[in-house]
């Protein structure tokens, strides 16, 4: 049996005026896929949205959705009715769940005063009903997903929220709906660590099929299975990770530029021949006056634009940099920092901070610029230190300027590392704002483009301590590989708020922990290592931290080398069980296999699907334990 197919999308362009997005794009979504949008800021992925929503119209173009489905979408931009309580949101959901608990509790009420055995049939459907779409479990359902996303209040008025507490109302609205297609855009965007990967495990059920857009690698890669890619009017699939996407991606753009290079040599000639050549012409002539102009529309194609390219100059930094003393920082109804914290910033030095939403990061942040007054202790800062803060709200853009005026108000010209300086639009042309751009209103960029701008900005002022706060909210993947190769190199100090574990992990050497205990504790590794340690020795004190200084001269040692210890041997019973396993493991994975392509065929019998989820859930557990096991057997040895 084929795929059952969810969403087709045939040959769909649309353009702003000049502003061409996409181009006679074509995909489709079948049950049980998990799909992942990427592009460049300003491509469309928006928009493609909301022309999946009926919100904008294609300029040519069809979208089918299969009829018998309901969709679910979350969008950067969400409107509720202010006035609502969270908790009425949720009782006015209008949704599979809903109607057959209704339905069931009118017709048990129906059954307690009637005889009549179409009452009996209506109540057997009922159950039916309640059974195949698992309703029972609604309400339980519901209480999860709000604790998990920590709505702890469903009395809250809307219009009382912040902007990160509507997102996640809105979140949990979706998957509460358990919608047939479910179309995100930007999901991770105000939840914190904790949040993310529960929800990573929550989207893995094989029985949902996603189209996403996200800047979160790690996230992609655990609950994706296919990345489409709008590039240059184009879509591009990869069935595959993040990493085959880069594989892939990078093998076409070599492609396309040999490509292009030798169409590019061949139209030089063809030129000259065609404006010599007579107007009276024969088929032959015909013929290559048809190809010359194929070669022509291939020679002038856009070679792969390059990276960004960060190269401001940075602020001499001074011995002293920034001292924190003993400091304390609480609130009225909130205690924040009730430990004294101490901590002296050496040069180069890059730091994550990862925490809670709400345990102070943010206030971290403040109170190290001078922002904001600590209750105790002291705050020392250098002479030479200039800070250069990337924060989570963004620049105010007065929308009725030019991209270019916005940036000669800071500066006509911008001076570089290597001692030469580029022109406001030579540095804008660097931060792919091409020249026809620079002269656009700054209210018609994307909400990405806005946020790359806004880095622009923080740069130009030649920081050499950079603050940056949640910096991958909005940014394509493109400028974040950008800024992350920047930040690498980069030789002043540099402190990381974000809740993108694979920007973190690439980046910092060491990371504050915020646990809403009102203690700072300085962990010697990146997110990721601090996790595994949290797993596995929760109940101990931090490891020490070292600070490695380069050495320059090369120590020769008289030390003779150590010998290695020899491998450890199993016992008999462990030796049998590490047997077993190593037969179970392949068996339970061709099972699973075996189940995800059954899932994948197209059946559309419900509970088909439902025995088959709910096979492959227990399936995945015990392979999970088996492997867990396997791993353990192998550090013994």
């Amino acid at each position: 049996m084929p795929p059952m197919n969810l969403l087709s999308i045939n040959n769909l362009s649309k353009a702003y005026g000049a502003k061409k997005l996409f181009n006679k794009i074509s995909f489709g979504i079948n049950y049980g896929e998990k799909v992942a949008l990427v592009a460049k800021n300003g491509s469309g992925k928006t928009t493609l949205f909301k022309i999946l929503k009926g919100i904008e119209i294609a300029d040519e173009g069809d979208v089918t959705f299969r009829k018998d489905i309901t969709i679910g979408f979350l969008d950067q931009n969400f409107t509720f009715d202010e006035n609502a309580s969270i908790q009425h949101l949720i009782d006015t959901a209008d949704n599979k769940f809903v109607r057959a608990i209704r339905e069931y509790d009118d017709v048990i009420k129906l059954s307690e005063t009637s005889t009549d055995p179409k009452v009996a049939d209506r109540l057997e459907e009922s159950l039916n009903q309640m059974n195949l779409i698992d309703a029972w479990d609604y309400e339980k359902n519901i209480v999860e997903i709000l604790s998990r996303l920590e709505i702890r209040d469903n009395t809250q008025i809307v219009k009382t929220l912040s902007g990160g507490q509507k997102k996640r109302v809105a979140l949990a609205l979706t998957l509460i709906n358990r919608p047939s297609l479910i179309i995100m855009d930007e999901p991770t965007n105000h939840l914190d660590i904790d949040m993310i990967e529960w929800l990573e495990n929550y989207l893995q059920d094989a029985s949902l099929s996603i189209l996403l857009v996200t800047h979160d690698r790690y996230f992609l890669d655990e609950v994706c299975d296919k990345i489409i890619e709008i590039d240059n009017y184009k879509l591009y699939e990869y069935n595959g990770n993040f990493d085959y996407y880069l594989e892939k991606k990078a093998e076409r753009e070599q492609i396309s530029d040999a490509e292009i290079d030798k169409a590019r040599n061949l139209y030089r000639k063809e030129v000259v021949w065609v404006r010599k050549m007579p107007k009276a012409r024969g088929t032959k002539s015909k013929s290559r006056v048809d190809a010359f102009y194929e070669i022509e529309k291939k020679a002038k194609q856009k070679r792969v634009e390059k990276k960004i390219e960060l190269t401001v100059k940075m602020e001499r930094m001074g011995s002293k940099i920034v001292e924190l003393h003993n400091i304390t920082k609480n609130y009225p109804n909130k205690a924040i920092l009730t430990e004294p914290f101490t901590y002296t910033f050496i040069p180069g030095e890059k730091i994550g901070v990862v925490g809670k939403n709400g345990v102070g990061k943010t206030t971290l942040l403040n109170i190290i610029q001078g922002k904001e007054t600590v209750d105790a202790g002291k705050v020392s800062l250098g002479d030479t230190i200039v800070f250069g803060y990337y924060s989570q709200g963004g620049m105010i853009i007065n929308n009725d300027k030019r991209i270019i005026e916005i940036v000669q108000d800071i500066a006509d010209y911008i001076p570089l590392a290597n001692g030469t300086s580029l022109s406001a639009s030579q540095l804008l042309t660097r931060f792919n704002f091409t020249p026809s751009v620079q002269f656009s209103y700054a209210h018609t960029l994307s909400g990405g483009e806005k946020r790359r701008l806004f880095l622009l900005t923080v740069l130009m002022k030649n920081p050499n301590f950079l603050i940056l706060d949640e910096p991958t909210n909005d940014l394509d993947i493109v400028t974040l590989q950008t800024l992350e190769d920047f930040l690498e190199e980069f030789k002043g100090c540099v402190l990381i708020v974000s809740h993108d574990r694979y920007f973190i992990d690439r980046l910092v050497d060491h990371t504050f922990v915020l646990e809403g205990d009102g203690a700072i504790k300085d962990f010697p590794g990146n997110y990721t290592e601090y996790r595994e340690w949290k797993a596995n020795k929760k109940d101990e004190k931090f490891p020490e931290l070292k600070i490695e200084i380069p050495v320059i001269e090369k120590i020769v040692s008289d030390e003779k080398p150590k010998t290695e210890t020899p491998a450890k041997k199993l016992s008999y019973k462990t030796q049998r069980e590490l047997e077993i396993l190593e037969k179970e493991i392949p068996t339970l994975e061709e099972k699973k296999r075996t189940l995800e392509e059954k899932l994948a065929s197209g059946i559309t019998e419900y509970n088909e699907i439902q025995k088959i989820s709910d096979e492959l859930k227990l399936l995945s557990k015990d392979l999970d334990e088996k492997s867990t096991r396997w791993l353990e057997i192998q550090e013994e040895v």
